[in-house]
């Protein structure tokens, strides 16, 4: 016996989220079933204005409410340090270590060639226009200690050497294969605070 329609395709969109297989699916679908309607329809309405109400912030790429994002926007910020992480959960994972006080850029992703993502789509030619006119002064790299995060952080020392400025990356703190968006905030302020220069 096949389950209802609704709730097989619902297990069917649920599946296709990072990290849940068929099974996980089936138990939040079996969860929301057991909630009330008016519940559901909050649910609903959060997804619906997820899109709707979420920008991309014109400085650094992050995701926000607003443009500039709060940060961007923060004139007792550091405006001659860029942070550059892979994404925005990378970003406030750093923010809540309260121990940098620059700008920040998102790449967008990491090089990655089994998925054949290229340096050419990520956010590097937008990097490259910020030191050329916003007088930079150091490059902090806070990408994940992994395959991908190496690749990437080889390929912009190489592109940023030529620009004379101090590029520093998060000391090795954080273990080999970990994502930042799971690190702890201790380990990540040390990360931050004892940062070596390439």
């Amino acid at each position: 016996m096949k389950f209802p329609l609704a709730i097989q395709n619902l297990i069917e969109h649920f599946s296709h989220f990072p990290s849940v297989g068929p099974k996980t699916a089936q138990r939040y679908v079996f969860y929301l079933l057991k909630q009330p309607t008016e519940e559901l329809q909050k649910l609903a309405q959060f997804i619906a204005e997820l899109k709707e109400k979420t920008i991309t912030c014109s400085r650094c790429l992050s995701l926000a409410e607003s443009n500039p994002c709060p940060i961007c926007a923060d004139k007792k910020r550091r405006q001659d340090i860029i942070c550059i992480v892979a994404s925005t959960q990378d970003m406030l994972t750093l923010e809540a270590t309260s121990q940098y006080n620059g700008l920040y850029h998102i790449l967008g992703g990491l090089i990655n060639t089994i998925e054949e993502i290229k340096p050419e789509q990520l956010n590097i030619k937008q990097l490259i226009e910020k030191i050329e006119k916003d007088g930079i002064k150091e490059i902090i790299l806070a990408l994940n200690p992994t395959l991908e995060g190496e690749t990437t952080v080889l390929y912009l020392v190489k592109l940023l050497k030529p620009y004379k400025i101090k590029i520093t990356r998060l000391a090795k703190g954080l273990p080999t294969g970990a994502d930042l968006e799971y690190a702890d905030e201790i380990t990540l302020a040390n990360a931050l605070k004892y940062r070596n220069e390439l």
